[in-house]
């Protein structure tokens, strides 16, 4: 090779080796802790998952409200409505328009719109103590995915008024029942949602 030609290709290379970017070693720090968090949350959403049926059994005495949904009585959805209980929020694969944020928010939501459903029943009801310490733990958790991925949302949580519509021990069952079940489908989705996630870089 043309000596020239040579100290023209080592003076690239050491140009591009210069210019190479160097890997940012806090933000892998932030990925890791972020999946971290999203790996904790995963593990409580599985415990509390099991634990449902469990709690279900336990609280919600009345024939006919099993977590079986075939064999669900035809009034249910009125009495949703009647006792104001909110759906839970919709988690879907991530997009350009269904953000992190907005997923993270939404999870943030759910638990909260759980958490104090719960909370309105223990007044009612015992039984409830352990789910609702789990929920709180969740609810822990995704703020910290919240405050490592730097995520923000408009989404505002607005909590619902149950306890002011328990008026009898009927409501109060009903009331547990659907709370229980909603969680159940809830908690399904945030297992999706949280696998999708530990692919993601925030």
């Amino acid at each position: 090779m043309n000596p020239l030609h040579f100290l023209a290709l080592h003076c690239c290379l050491a140009v591009l080796v210069r210019s190479a970017p160097l890997p940012d070693s806090s933000s892998a720090g932030m990925n890791l802790e972020f999946k971290q968090a999203a790996e904790r949350a995963k593990t409580l959403v599985e415990k509390i998952l099991r634990d449902i049926p469990t709690v279900h059994g336990a609280t919600v005495n009345i024939q006919g409200l099993t977590l079986d949904p075939s064999s669900q009585p035809a009034n249910l959805q009125m009495m949703e409505t009647s006792l104001g209980i909110p759906a839970a929020p919709v988690l879907k694969p991530l997009s350009e328009s269904f953000t992190l944020a907005l997923c993270v928010n939404r999870m943030s939501v759910g638990t909260k719109l759980h958490q104090d459903l719960l909370g309105a029943l223990a007044d009612k009801l015992t039984g409830l103590t352990d789910l609702r310490s789990d929920l709180r733990d969740l609810l822990t958790q995704i703020s910290k995915m919240q405050e490592l991925g730097q995520l923000s949302s408009a989404e505002q949580y607005q909590s619902p008024d149950l306890a002011s519509r328990l008026n009898g021990n009927y409501e109060v069952q009903v009331a547990n029942h659907l709370t229980l079940k909603q969680l159940r489908s809830f908690c399904h989705d945030l297992i999706r949602s949280l696998r999708h996630i530990a692919t993601h870089k925030p």
